[in-house]
């Protein structure tokens, strides 16, 4: 499944609003930062992030513009404890709709940046270890090190 396109939705439905809320519930449950719809078995264009304390969900999300770049160390709840580099973009506004069906557009920084390119790259069946800068650096981290509090995980 995680090395799948998913689809893109046509019309949201009570379904689709039912499933976003499992999403943001798994995600926090999970002590995630994001996720992909794919990577609970369901091959749609549906992402949750946490935006600055905030769940917001995007359906059919869409990269329309990006900045910067920077190189740091990334998770996925599919691998947990696996960590490496990756360089992602500073900053990149994200198009899409809202569970409610309105199109929304986030002009996103820093971690939320990164978290919402990671989940895209699950939608079009890209693994962060595909990113990593260097294969070799991939580790992984005991959960009840000091470190791993450090580190996120979408």
């Amino acid at each position: 499944m995680l090395r799948r396109k998913a689809s893109r939705i046509g019309r949201v439905t009570p379904d689709i609003r039912v499933f976003v809320e499992d999403m943001v519930e798994t995600m926090v449950a999970n002590h995630g930062v994001g996720l992909a719809a794919p990577q609970i078995g369901r091959p749609w264009r549906v992402i949750v992030l946490d935006a600055d304390g905030e769940s917001v969900a995007i359906i059919n999300p869409e990269i329309v513009r990006q900045a910067g770049s920077v190189t740091a160390e990334e998770g996925c709840l599919s691998f947990p404890n696996w960590f490496g580099p990756v360089t992602r973009y500073q900053t990149v506004t994200v198009k899409g709709s809202n569970a409610d069906g309105k199109e929304v557009r986030y002009r996103l920084r820093d971690l939320a940046a990164r978290v919402v390119q990671h989940e895209i790259d699950h939608l079009d069946g890209i693994i962060f270890i595909d990113r990593l800068t260097d294969p070799s650096l991939l580790r992984f981290v005991d959960p009840r090190s000091p470190e791993a509090e450090r580190l996120h995980v979408s």
